[in-house]
C-alpha cells in the first residue's frame, strides 16, 4: 500500500494516510488556502482546491463556487508524482499545515523547522 513521505532537512516521515490536506496563508492577503489530496499508487491527486477570498494573484478560477466561506474547485493538472514546498524563514509568514488521518500539523512538528524545500511524494 502506498503512504505519503515528506523529506526535507535530511529526515524523511512516513505517514500511512492515502488522503491528506495542505493548508496554508497567502503571505500577503492572509487568506486562508487548502488543497485535498490523495495518494494514488505513485502519484498525487489533488481532489479540491479552496480559498476564502481573492486578490494579490491569488482569483479562484470562473468555475470555482461558492460553498461555506471557501470559493472551491478542482484543478486542471491535478495528478503529480511529487510537490515541492518552499518554506520561509521569516517570523509573519507562517508554516504549511498538513492533516491527515483526523489530525493536523505545521510542517516544522513533522519535519526539522528549517528543513526547506519539502518533498511531499507517496512511498511503500
Amino acid at each position: 500500500m502506498s503512504v505519503l513521505c515528506l523529506a526535507g532537512g535530511g529526515v524523511v516521515a512516513r505517514i500511512a494516510a492515502t488522503a491528506f490536506t495542505l493548508a496554508w496563508m497567502h503571505t500577503v492577503e492572509r487568506i486562508p488556502w487548502e488543497e485535498d489530496w490523495r495518494v494514488e499508487g505513485d502519484r498525487l491527486v489533488v481532489v479540491e482546491s479552496r480559498v476564502k477570498g481573492s486578490g494579490a494573484g491569488m482569483d479562484p478560477p470562473p468555475e470555482a463556487r461558492l460553498l461555506d466561506g471557501f470559493y472551491r474547485w478542482t484543478p486542471e493538472q491535478g495528478e503529480r508524482r511529487e510537490v515541492i514546498l518552499r518554506r520561509s524563514p521569516a517570523p509573519n509568514v507562517g508554516d504549511w499545515t498538513l492533516c491527515a488521518l483526523g489530525t493536523c500539523r505545521k510542517l516544522g512538528e513533522i519535519l526539522p523547522p528549517d528543513a526547506d524545500p519539502v518533498r511531499l511524494y507517496p512511498c511503500e
